[in-house]
């Protein structure tokens, strides 16, 4: 059984050793591996990695703009949180209203081209300011179509009504926990198309027992170096809210990956972590005088006790 921290770098490693060298949608190149899971115990700590440092404030912005329905960078921007915006980026110079330098293939092109680099940057600068000051510009350009957010809280259906999933599953615990159906999707097959990024953590579902809370994920595609360590994190936070509002004990988080892999430009910063001694998990405090998941904002979470090995950085495929 893959547990802990140690269980993620057992995962990597084993990725390195027995992964099938593949091709991908970015044309990056991974090796790759199909159906894997890790177990956290999370009354043990919360997971942050310790090997690298992972940002929290990253991972908890990304998270309540998941909660809140959004699907438009500009929240996320304004919490200096920049994980979005190569989709959103890739959208605005593919279009017809872009007039600046080419940007063609910016995700290969950045990594060989120093030059390049400065320009892409130049134009991510322009971009980025767009969106928080022009509120035409962000609407049109910053939303990323119907992602995550829009799943979780405003599921469209056949007769043209929402599902609000996560109300939902939140009003089901509480008043039925033992039921098998605490279920969130954020695979809707009709609107993949229309979806910057298909979403890569497909499904979660939540059990009760013994007075904890405890959620499996289902992720369809894994990132195991930049991707995995902020799914582990936000799910485990994303659990320990709705345990909070629940008047439960938060549980377990278990994490179940499809096609994990580690992309071929990474292989370098995965063997620096791998080569580093994994510590304790640090511990996360909440805002107790909020009762709501609906409520909570980034100045309700605090982590202590975290002690991690410095960040190791690797470009991210688009």
């Amino acid at each position: 059984m893959l547990t802990g921290e140690q269980g993620y770098l057992d995962l990597c490693q084993y990725i390195l050793k027995h992964g099938t060298k593949k091709t991908d949608r970015t044309n990056t190149g991974t090796y790759s591996v199909f159906g894997q899971q890790m177990r956290f115990n999370l009354s043990e700590g919360f997971p942050l990695l310790t090997t690298k440092k992972v940002p929290f404030r990253l991972v908890a912005s990304e998270l309540l703009w998941f909660i809140k329905g959004d699907t438009n960078i500009q929240y996320l921007l304004q919490h200096n949180n920049n994980i979005w915006n190569e989709w959103a980026f890739k959208r605005w110079v593919e279009s017809s209203d872009y007039d600046g330098p080419d940007m063609t293939d910016f995700g290969n092109r950045r990594q060989q081209d120093h030059e390049f680099n400065q320009l892409y940057q130049e134009q991510m600068n322009i971009f980025k300011d767009k969106i928080l000051n022009d509120q035409a510009f962000a609407a049109k350009f910053g939303d990323l179509g119907n992602v995550y957010g829009k799943q979780w809280r405003a599921w469209k259906t056949s007769q043209n009504e929402t599902i609000d999933q996560l109300k939902d599953v939140i009003q089901s615990i509480r008043h039925n926990p033992d039921s098998r159906r605490h279920i969130v999707s954020a695979w809707n097959p009709e609107d993949v198309p229309n979806m910057a990024l298909p979403p890569c953590h497909t499904l979660f579902q939540f059990y009760v027992a013994e007075g904890k809370l405890s959620c499996q994920l289902y992720q369809r595609s894994a990132d195991m170096f930049l991707g995995v360590p902020f799914n582990i994190a936000s799910y485990a936070l994303l659990t320990y809210l709705i345990a909070h509002e629940c008047g439960l004990e938060a549980g377990e988080f278990v994490h179940t990956l499809g096609d994990l892999h580690i992309y071929t430009n990474h292989l370098e910063q995965v063997k620096t972590q791998l080569g580093r001694h994994a510590g304790s998990f640090p511990k996360l405090k909440i805002n107790g005088e909020k009762a709501s998941v609906f409520d909570f904002e980034l100045s309700d979470f605090e982590i202590h006790d975290y002690n991690p090995h410095p960040s190791i950085k690797a470009p991210i495929a688009v």
